[in-house]
């Protein structure tokens, strides 16, 4: 199985990368700039026809957050156009497209866990460009595959877990917020469902496959937990731990609004794919053990 990923420096790409390198059958192309830039839909045509493959993965994205309050027009052309033109593309080859998509497309009002069937109403700029490429992609083909995620952190690149381990070695405090509500997930996790997503739907036409599906790491907490799990790990294996200062979101003001409550609910993901992901306990020690190393023995 050939899949073309976009992205050459995110999270999940590399991610992707790295346990196709291990996945017998499985062939992983990762194509962005040069070959073509996502803010300009007209570029991606020639490099993707050329890659012959038999499943597109869409996971290069605009995730400036507060950037995006004032760039509208450049996260519309990423996470939007793009995503279109890349499901267009996929239709006139014949072949699925897996987007992922985020949690940011919800209002973060509901009281539980949102489900793939709720109404979207984001609150930022962001996630209205994210739901407006979830719009486009189901206009231009109905083999596709839209995967929403959240809080997504890895060894690679620039995520909440990094940045908490760099704040911790300089300062005595921080200041988290602790009325934000979602789901962490681990970029190698979500990796790894994307290829068994892949897998399936290349090789089974069956409608039942595709569509929307929510994709997240077992389990929830706050921002502020999440930092304190981190800083715990942190000190089981020798390093500096940091306090956590539990504050609210309107203590800390940003460009953008982020959703109060970020849950995705899983269970139709794992009724249709049989597909679960680790707790964010249990990655988040596995990040760690990367990032750090094991835990010191007693």
């Amino acid at each position: 199985m050939r899949v073309l990923v976009t992205g050459k420096e995110g999270q999940v790409d590399t991610s992707l990368q790295r346990l196709g390198d291990l996945t017998p059958g499985v062939e992983v192309v990762r194509l962005g700039l040069p070959e073509f830039d996502l803010s300009r839909p007209e570029t991606l045509a020639a490099p993707v026809r050329e890659a012959r493959p038999d499943i597109i993965i869409s996971s290069a994205a605009y995730t400036a957050v507060d950037k995006a309050e004032s760039e509208r027009g450049l996260a519309e052309a990423i996470n939007a156009d793009g995503p279109g033109e890349l499901a267009r593309l996929a239709g006139e080859l014949g072949i699925p497209l897996l987007h992922l998509s985020t949690d940011y497309v919800f209002p973060g009002d509901k009281d539980g866990a949102y489900v793939e069937t709720d109404t979207p109403g984001p609150v930022s700029a962001y996630g209205l460009t994210k739901l407006s490429g979830e719009m486009a992609i189901e206009k231009a083909t109905d083999n596709h595959v839209i995967l929403r995620t959240a809080w997504v952190y890895s060894p690679f690149g620039t995520n909440f877990v990094k940045t908490m381990l760099r704040l911790g070695e300089t300062r005595d405090e921080i200041n988290v917020v602790a009325d934000q509500y979602g789901c962490p997930t681990y970029a190698p996790e979500i990796a790894r469902a994307l290829l068994a997503v892949a897998g399936r739907v290349v090789a089974d036409p069956d409608p039942h496959l595709r569509g929307i599906f929510h994709l997240t790491g077992q389990g929830e907490t706050t921002w502020a937990g999440f930092a304190e799990a981190i800083f715990a790990g942190a000190a089981a294996r020798g390093r500096k731990a940091a306090r956590v200062n539990p504050i609210s979101t309107s203590d800390y003001p940003t460009p953008a609004k982020r959703p109060a409550n970020s849950r995705l609910d899983g269970e139709k993901l794992r009724r249709v794919y049989s597909l679960t992901l680790d707790s964010w306990q249990t990655s988040l020690d596995a990040c760690l053990d990367v990032l750090i190393g094991a835990k010191e023995t007693q």
